[in-house]
């Protein structure tokens, strides 16, 4: 088992691709702090992944907040003693439309769940990890689509944080990384799409009804990267955006050196080389 002896954190992990990855990390052998705002989903996804021989406790939460973060954190602890993989699951969509006609409080508050959350686990989690020498950071990336402006600028920067915390931890053992899933039926995609029809987006409507109708990305295909970027497979792959859709993430190992010493898998510009004169 590619997990064994592993503490997990997943936040979202009630539902969708969180819940996914949660079962995936317990027929692993993994140990999972399972975090979300929904009591009874957390609770179902804690009796799945209990009837894979996992151990499991539960955290209310929102990742928002600061308080409650550090709450979580000390919960896993006192639980399990470390933490040895953070999942950043936890995400909302946000106001569907253009960006003048959003709501701002909604506009807002996606980007305090989508980014400021990302920051306040890592923020807790990252001290842990140092002192142990050890860990491994997947954070939940996504698309840029029109009338999504707050979901996709959050989810961009997310990006960006893990590129930034890759390079402040390099010198340690700690690996961070963004996890692309693509367009995986989930509740938000739901919700999405029936937003889209609301405000007249074709386009967006389209998509959703293409996602939720089961021309959607595979979740299993984003549950076995979650895996590899959680294991040692991962090896020292660090501040890279993968994507399960159109990344030949299994054949990456034998690369990663060379992919640390290149752009490859990165949001930062390449600069032109200058012409010769």
């Amino acid at each position: 088992m590619k997990l064994h002896g592993k503490t997990a954190l997943i936040t979202g992990a009630g539902r969708g691709i969180g819940r996914a990855i949660a079962l995936a990390y317990a027929e692993e052998g993994a140990q999972l702090a399972l975090a979300a705002r929904t009591l009874p989903e957390l609770e179902e996804t804690a009796k799945g992944a209990q009837e894979l021989g996992a151990d499991t406790c539960i955290i209310q939460a929102d990742v928002a907040d600061q308080s409650q973060v550090e709450e979580m954190v000390r919960k896993t602890l006192d639980k399990y003693y470390t933490i040895d993989i953070l999942v950043n699951n936890a995400g909302i969509h946000g106001p569907t439309g253009p960006l003048h006609e959003n709501d701002v409080a909604g506009w807002i508050r996606t980007v305090e769940v989508n980014l400021i959350g990302v920051y306040l686990c890592c923020r807790s989690v990252i001290p842990v990890m140092v002192a142990q020498n050890r860990g491994k950071i997947v954070n939940l990336s996504g698309g840029v689509r029109r009338n999504a402006s707050a979901y996709g600028a959050s989810k961009i920067a997310v990006v960006s944080l893990t590129e930034i915390l890759a390079l402040e931890l390099e010198s340690s053992n700690v690996q961070v990384n963004a996890l692309g899933p693509g367009s995986v039926h989930t509740r938000m995609w739901e919700n999405t799409r029936d937003d889209a029809k609301a405000i007249g987006d074709r386009e967006l409507y389209e998509l959703g009804q293409r996602v939720t109708s089961g021309g959607g990305a595979s979740i299993e295909r984003a549950v076995e990267l979650a895996v590899f970027l959680a294991s040692d497979d991962s090896g020292k792959l660090s501040g890279r955006q993968i994507s399960a859709v159109r990344d030949d993430f299994p054949n990456l190992p034998s690369r990663i050196p060379s992919i640390l010493a290149s752009n490859t898998y990165l949001l930062r510009r390449v600069e032109p080389q200058e012409s010769s004169p």
